[in-house]
């Protein structure tokens, strides 16, 4: 063989020595594909690990609540009476943060008065607050004190310029707004025909001071639960009657989805009552030829109705918290069907963590007889006036009453 062909084979055979280095190569790779397939093992069992947690919440720990299943019309539109506007922003606010939740307001002349989340019934005249009396005991200010701190919720004047005051724990109350000597009408947490006062809310006094109508808003939930209330949207809740003379107590109407707000007709022989989860107020017979009946004065609110209370041309304001926007999103409407994500949603969140998710949206509407709305005033993302509970009207202007702002926001309404 000689240089020249010698010289051939060894270019012949250079390929041979390059492709003898490709399995090296190929390791490489094998290695590289051999890591990535540890790091997705690695990264999925910890995943899984961190995930088992929640997996065992979600398929071992019991909710706390027990949904129903119910329906809800689609909300209606906004539009006409229920146009959206700012209104409601034109308000001024009155003691902020001197007082807290003053759910319910009443008047007596020129002095409000109210009930604040730390037990006090409390009067206001022009910039100052005096406590009127406190109907529970310190300590108050955290959710488990709540029940022996009391928790004043509607508030009413009777015909001898007495307080009616219902508290959520401890029951009715018949307080002098001068002395601040309060006599127990009705004990909370007693047991009435087969049923506990879990819950009282609002009451309605008539003019003659012989009967007072109250709500009681569950049976099973307390006020500190009142959003497991709504959600779980037991139909638990109670109207019933007080003689103040015979001190009888009676069941008026029962079988109701939170109960909330009630308000006496001008004829006496039956009450409006909010009922808060359905999103309508019903009537209740409670005297006359249909007593013991109820019907609907208004189905199909915008809003979860809260308290209701008389206007000056014969009409009623309602005031509402959360609406049912539409065009938009009510989550309360979706999950009404969905009772399953409801018990996933309290087996994970507690009660003031929801709170935050739920968009603030405050409206008082004023309706008159046959569910007609003559007006409504709104604050989108309640900026001046959030959480609306009550709207009580005195010379011109309207006073709003709220279940946890710090303050009571003034409505003029020559201005609106």
């Amino acid at each position: 063989m000689n240089e020249t062909e010698g010289l051939r084979f060894r270019r012949v055979h250079r390929p041979q020595v390059i492709t003898d280095e490709l399995p090296d190569h190929r390791h490489k790779g094998s290695g590289s594909t051999y890591s990535g397939k540890v790091f997705q093992v690695t990264l999925l069992s910890l995943g899984g690990f961190l995930l088992l947690p929640l997996l065992v919440i979600i398929l071992i720990l019991e909710s706390p609540i027990h949904p129903e299943v119910f329906s809800l019309k689609e909300p209606p539109e906004m539009k006409g009476c229920w146009e959206p506007n700012l209104k409601l922003r034109e308000a001024q606010r009155l003691f902020e943060d001197q007082i807290t939740g003053p759910e319910s307001i009443a008047n007596i002349g020129d002095v409000l008065f109210t009930g604040t989340a730390d037990g006090k019934i409390v009067k206001l005249i022009g910039r100052r607050i005096f406590t009127v009396t406190r109907l529970g005991k310190l300590p108050c200010g955290s959710r488990e004190e709540e029940s022996s701190c009391g928790r004043p919720l509607g508030i009413r004047v009777g015909p001898n310029g007495t307080l009616f005051v219902a508290d959520a724990y401890l029951g009715l109350f018949e307080v002098n707004p001068t002395t601040g000597d309060a006599t127990r009408l009705v004990s909370g947490g007693q047991v009435v025909a087969g049923r506990k006062l879990s819950f009282i809310n609002d009451l309605a006094v008539t003019q003659d001071g012989k009967k007072v109508y109250f709500t009681d808003s569950s049976s099973r939930w307390q006020r500190r639960d009142f959003l497991h209330l709504i959600m779980e949207a037991t139909a638990d809740g109670r109207v019933l009657e007080y003689d103040t003379e015979s001190r009888e107590l009676t069941v008026v109407m029962e079988n109701l989805r939170f109960p909330n707000g009630i308000q006496l007709l001008p004829d006496e022989e039956s009450v409006l009552v909010a009922e808060t989860t359905m999103a309508r107020i019903r009537r209740v017979h409670v005297a006359g030829l249909n007593k013991g009946g109820m019907d609907t004065f208004m189905d199909n609110l915008p809003g979860f109705p809260d308290n209701i209370r008389p206007s000056s041309t014969g009409g009623y304001w309602v005031a509402m918290s959360a609406v049912r926007p539409n065009p938009g999103f009510s989550m309360l409407d979706f999950l009404s069907q969905r009772p399953w994500i409801k018990k996933l949603i309290f087996k994970l969140f507690s009660q003031e963590v929801l709170m935050k998710f739920i968009p603030r949206y405050s409206l008082v509407a004023e309706l008159h007889d046959g569910g007609i709305c003559t007006r409504s005033f709104h604050d989108p993302n309640g900026l001046v006036a959030a959480y609306v509970s009550g709207a009580h009207e005195h010379d011109g202007s309207l006073y709003l009453g709220s279940y946890r702002s710090p303050y009571i926001a003034k409505l003029d309404l020559r201005k609106v």
